[in-house]
C-alpha cells in the first residue's frame, strides 16, 4: 500500500498540464520533494534553517555596508556578496524556472521570479533581488512547518499499520506479516502489540485504545466474542482473535486508502484558482513587459530604468504563491483536522458541499439507535408456549446475520443443529420463511402477515417487533428493545442550531417505534416501514424537494443504505460497526459511531471555507493595492517582496487555523 497522501492540489503555472507534471508547492512538501527531508521523507526543521542563517550571515553585513562594498572597484564587494547569497537562497527556484523552459512551460511563479530578480540585478538592485528570493525560501519554511503540522494526524493513521501478527500454528506463535494471515487463522495479541486483523476474541480480555480508528481516548473494554478491528492497540491482557477478514479488507486498510486518496477529489475553490491562474499569470507577465516598454516610448523625459524597475516590481507583486499555496493548504488542514477527530473525508469537494447542507436524513438502527437488540416480551398465541416460539424464532432466524436475529438466538441460548432448519428464503424487507421440522415457519415483520393473508389481531405493536406464523397459523410475537444513542438528541440540537433547516429519519421499523423516536429525539418528519428500494425513492423526493435551496446528506450505517447513501447530495457512513458496503459508497465515514460528528464535520466543513475564502480575499486585495502602487512607482522591491511572500505567509497562518 502506498504511504503517501496525494494531492492534485492546482499548480502555480499558467497552463493545465503543468498541473501534474511541474506539481506545485503543497503537493511537493506533502510527498517531501524538493525540500529538505530525512530519510523517511519527514521534514526536518534543522536542515531547512542551517542554510538560512549561511544566506543571512552574507545578507545582513551585506545591507548594512552596502555603500562601502558598492563603492569598490567595479562594485566587486558588492557582488561577492549579494551573487553568493542569490544562488543559496534562489537556486531552487532558477533551476526549477529553467527545467521549465527547456520543457515549453514558461508562465509560472518561479518565471516570474527569475525574470524580477535576474533584472533587479541588472539594473544594480542587489539587495531587493537577493531579498525576494530570501523571504520567498523563508516562506517556504514557514510553509513546510504547516504542512507538516497538517500531515500529523494522518501520519498517525499511518502508523497505526500494523507491522506483524502473531500466528498459532501447532502451538506455537510465529511472527509473520499480516497480508499473509488467512481466514479463521488464529492470532495472538500481547499488551502494547497492536492488533493486526479485524477478527473475534475467543480467549481473553481486555482494554483496547481506540484513539487511531475513532478519535476516541477513553479505552474500551473487550471481552470473549467481541469483534475487535485492526489498528486497536491492546492495552492489558493477552487477546486470543479468530481472524474474520483479511488484511486488505480490514477496517485498518480501508482508513488507510481512505485517507491517503483524500486529496484526490478537489473542491470547486481549488478548480477555481487552477483556471484562474491559467489566464492570470501570462496577462502579468504582458502588463509587465507593457510597463517597461510603453511609458519610455511616450510619456516625454521618462526614465527607461526607472520603468524597468516598476515592471520589475509588478512581476514579483503579482506571484499567486498565496493563492496556490494557502487554498489547498486549507482543505488539506480541513480534512486533517477532521481525521483528528475520526471523521474521515474522502475528498476537499465534500468538505465544501458540507458548507450548504440544509436538509439531514438519518437511518434509525444502527445510526440513531445503538443496534443493540435484545428480546424484552414474548407473546404466544394461538396454544403455543413462551419456550415454543422463542425456540421456533431462534431457529427460523439461525442462519441471518441481522442484529434483530442475533438476539433472538442469544435469548434462546441453546445450539441450534443446522440440518433442523430447511428450505431457508429471506423475503426481502418482509422476513424469513423456513421449514422448521417439517413446518412451515415465517417470521417478520406485520406486512409479512398482510402479505401471505395470515389473520391476527394487533397489528400496532409498540417496539420492534417479530411476527411469527407455523403452517399459516399465527403463533404470536417477540418484542425486541433497541436503544437510542446517548448523544441522537444532542446531534438533532446541535444540527439545529447550525441552521439546517431540515431533519428526516428513515426507517424500516413500524410507524410506532418510529414515531417514538422522533418526538424523542426532535426529528422533523420521519418515514417508517420502507424497504431498501423505497429508502432511495424517499431520498429521492427529498432531493427534488430541496432543489437548489441547499444539499441534502443521508447517515447510514447498514449495507442497506448503500443505495441510499451513494443517491444522496453527500453520503456519510457509521464507520466503526457500519458495514463495508456503506463506507465505500460513502463521501465521509464517521468512526466513532456518534451522530454528534455530523453536526461537528458541518463545522469544519464551514471553518475551512470561510478561511479558504477569507485568504482569496485578502490576497487579492493587498495584490491589487500594490499593483497600483508600482505602476505608480510609489512601491519599491521591498513592498514588492511584502505584497508576494507576506501575503503568502498570512494565507498560510490563517490556513493552519483550521487545524484548531
Amino acid at each position: 500500500m502506498k504511504q503517501k497522501i496525494h494531492s492534485e492540489s492546482s499548480s502555480c503555472c499558467g497552463c493545465e498540464h503543468d498541473h501534474d507534471e511541474n506539481r506545485n508547492h503543497v503537493h511537493n512538501h506533502i510527498h517531501g520533494e524538493n525540500h529538505n527531508h530525512d530519510h523517511n521523507g519527514e521534514f526536518n526543521l534543522k536542515n531547512e534553517v542551517f542554510p538560512l542563517v549561511v544566506i543571512l550571515g552574507l545578507y545582513i553585513p551585506g545591507v548594512i555596508f552596502e555603500d562601502q562594498l558598492h563603492n569598490t572597484l567595479y562594485s566587486l564587494g558588492e557582488y561577492l556578496i549579494f551573487i553568493p547569497a542569490y544562488l543559496l537562497s534562489g537556486w531552487s527556484v532558477l533551476k526549477t524556472a529553467g527545467r521549465n523552459i527547456l520543457r515549453g512551460r514558461v508562465f509560472d511563479e518561479t518565471f516570474l521570479m527569475t525574470i524580477a530578480t535576474l533584472g533587479a540585478i541588472a539594473i544594480h538592485k542587489l539587495p531587493e533581488a537577493v531579498g525576494v528570493m530570501l523571504f520567498y525560501k523563508i516562506g517556504e519554511l514557514f510553509q513546510d512547518i504547516a504542512v507538516s503540522r497538517s500531515r500529523n494526524s494522518i501520519k498517525a493513521l499511518l502508523e497505526v499499520r500494523p507491522d506483524y501478527a502473531n500466528i498459532q500454528i501447532e502451538g506455537k506463535l510465529k511472527k509473520v506479516s499480516p497480508e499473509t494471515v488467512n481466514i479463521g487463522d488464529i492470532i495472538i495479541v500481547k499488551p502494547g502489540e497492536k492488533i493486526p486483523l479485524d477478527g473475534e476474541i475467543i480467549e481473553g480480555k481486555s482494554q483496547v485504545d481506540t484513539s487511531a480508528l475513532t478519535g476516541e481516548s477513553v479505552p474500551r473494554t473487550v471481552r470473549l466474542g467481541e469483534t475487535v478491528l485492526a489498528g486497536m492497540l491492546n492495552k492489558r491482557g493477552v487477546l486470543t482473535i479468530k481472524v474474520t477478514k483479511l488484511f486488505d479488507e480490514s477496517s485498518i486498510a480501508k482508513i488507510l486508502d481512505l485517507v491517503q486518496n483524500a486529496r484526490s477529489k478537489k473542491a470547486e475553490t481549488e478548480k477555481f484558482i487552477t483556471k484562474f491562474a491559467r489566464y492570470y499569470t501570462p496577462i502579468v507577465v504582458f502588463a509587465s513587459l507593457a510597463v517597461a516598454i510603453l511609458p519610455p516610448l511616450f510619456i516625454p523625459g521618462a526614465n527607461s530604468l526607472e520603468w524597468v524597475y516598476r515592471a520589475l516590481i509588478l512581476l514579483v507583486i503579482s506571484c499567486p504563491c498565496g493563492l496556490v499555496i494557502s487554498i489547498p493548504l486549507g482543505y488539506f488542514g480541513g480534512i486533517g483536522g477532521a481525521a483528528k477527530r475520526g471523521i474521515f473525508v474522502k475528498g476537499s469537494t465534500f468538505l465544501d458541499a458540507l458548507n450548504t447542507v440544509k436538509t439531514v436524513v438519518f437511518d434509525k438502527t444502527g445510526t440513531l439507535t445503538k443496534g443493540v437488540f435484545k428480546v424484552v416480551q414474548i407473546m404466544p398465541i394461538n396454544g403455543f408456549s413462551e419456550p415454543e416460539l422463542l425456540e421456533l424464532a431462534a431457529k427460523v432466524e439461525s442462519h441471518s446475520n441481522h442484529p434483530i436475529a442475533q438476539s433472538i438466538r442469544d435469548a434462546y441460548g441453546e445450539n441450534i443443529e443446522v440440518s433442523e432448519v430447511r428450505d431457508y428464503e429471506e423475503i426481502a424487507g418482509y422476513g424469513i420463511r423456513a421449514k422448521v421440522e417439517n413446518q412451515v415457519v415465517l417470521a417478520g415483520s406485520d406486512r409479512l402477515l398482510h402479505q401471505e393473508k395470515i389473520a391476527h389481531d394487533n397489528c400496532q405493536i409498540e417496539g420492534t417487533v417479530i411476527h411469527l406464523a407455523v403452517d399459516h397459523i399465527y403463533a404470536g410475537y417477540i418484542v425486541i428493545a433497541d436503544e437510542l444513542k446517548e448523544d441522537a438528541k444532542q446531534a438533532i440540537q446541535a444540527l439545529k442550531q447550525m441552521g439546517v433547516e431540515k431533519t428526516v429519519m428513515l426507517t424500516g421499523d413500524n410507524q410506532a417505534i418510529a414515531s417514538h423516536i422522533a418526538q424523542q429525539i426532535g426529528i422533523d418528519s420521519y418515514q417508517a416501514e420502507l424497504l431498501p428500494e423505497e429508502k432511495v425513492s424517499a431520498i429521492e423526493k427529498i432531493l427534488s424537494t430541496a432543489g437548489k435551496k441547499g444539499k441534502v446528506a443521508f447517515i447510514g450505517d447498514g449495507i442497506n443504505d448503500a443505495p441510499v447513501i451513494a443517491r444522496a447530495d453527500i453520503g456519510m457512513a457509521m464507520g466503526g460497526l457500519g458495514s463495508d458496503a456503506a463506507i465505500e459508497t460513502a463521501d465521509i465515514v464517521i468512526m466513532t459511531d456518534a451522530p454528534s460528528k455530523v453536526a461537528e464535520a458541518i463545522q469544519i466543513a464551514r471553518k475551512t471555507h470561510k478561511i479558504v475564502w477569507q485568504n482569496i480575499g485578502f490576497a487579492l486585495a493587498i495584490k491589487g493595492v500594490f499593483i497600483g502602487l508600482g505602476i505608480l512607482g510609489v512601491a519599491t522591491m521591498w513592498e514588492a517582496v511584502f505584497a508576494d511572500v507576506g501575503v503568502a505567509l498570512l494565507a498560510i497562518f490563517n490556513a493552519t487555523r483550521v487545524m484548531k
